[in-house]
């Protein structure tokens, strides 16, 4: 049976509000009442989201700043829990979330690609191993052994994007990278995705790139204060 690569069922997320205004005088006169409001204030990321991303499938993710897509992205990776419901994954996961997470800003881009591979599941050897094409391919061999703090944000986007496509996902997941860095860089990652794509990879990509959406994703959600507005697939609603 040919299961789906990521099924979220009835899937909410929550975040607790811890709000200061009354200030702390009339927190501490009004500790019980203040206690269960502050356990009852909540912004609810998402809100009831059901779908199914099929094995192979190049699924993107749309919507405004604050609509809950990179707390969906978390929710696959396994970072983030679900409050409600059940988010379900077949297969290994190679998360791109953020630019320059698990990097150590005092490490060289060298020591980085090793302590990021490993963090993402690949053996100290299989970094090693692959460790001349990760910096082949983020075109960073004149700044490799400088500490990444020196780097700017397009080249912690290049390190990051290589070291994550390196690691041959099954799934893979990427928050916004496409956007970040200059026309050359960013017509390279769109060729990386075509050849996972083309090899079976899953690939969930968010993105307010919608000329690269409609060229690598086969559907694409949009997300809208929480909330699943709608699924198109080649232009119509799923």
């Amino acid at each position: 049976m040919n299961r789906p690569a990521v099924i979220f069922d009835h899937v909410s997320k929550y975040f607790p509000l811890y709000s200061t205004t009354s200030g702390i005088k009339n927190f501490l006169f009004h500790l019980p009442s203040a206690i269960k409001e502050m356990r009852s204030a909540r912004f609810w990321a998402l809100k009831d989201i059901s779908f199914e991303i099929r094995r192979g499938e190049t699924f993107g993710v749309m919507g405004r700043n604050g609509a809950g897509k990179s707390t969906m992205l978390s929710l696959i990776a396994d970072v983030l829990k679900p409050s409600k419901g059940e988010v379900t994954i077949n297969g290994r996961i190679s998360p791109l979330l953020e630019l320059g997470s698990g990097f150590h800003p005092d490490l060289t881009g060298r020591e980085n690609i090793i302590l990021n591979a490993v963090l993402l599941g690949m053996t100290k050897r299989e970094a090693i191993t692959k460790l001349d094409e990760i910096i082949d391919f983020a075109e960073l061999n004149g700044f490799i052994d400088q500490p990444i703090k020196t780097y700017s944000s397009g080249m912690l986007a290049r390190l990051g994007f290589s070291v994550a496509v390196h690691r041959n996902p099954e799934i893979l997941l990427i928050d916004e990278i496409l956007s970040v860095g200059d026309a050359q860089f960013q017509k390279k990652c769109t060729k990386k995705m075509l050849s996972f794509k083309e090899n079976g990879v899953t690939i969930v990509i968010v993105s307010h790139n919608e000329d690269i959406l409609k060229k690598i994703c086969d559907r694409t959600a949009v997300i809208e204060r929480g909330k699943l507005q709608s699924i198109t697939e080649t232009g119509k609603e799923y």
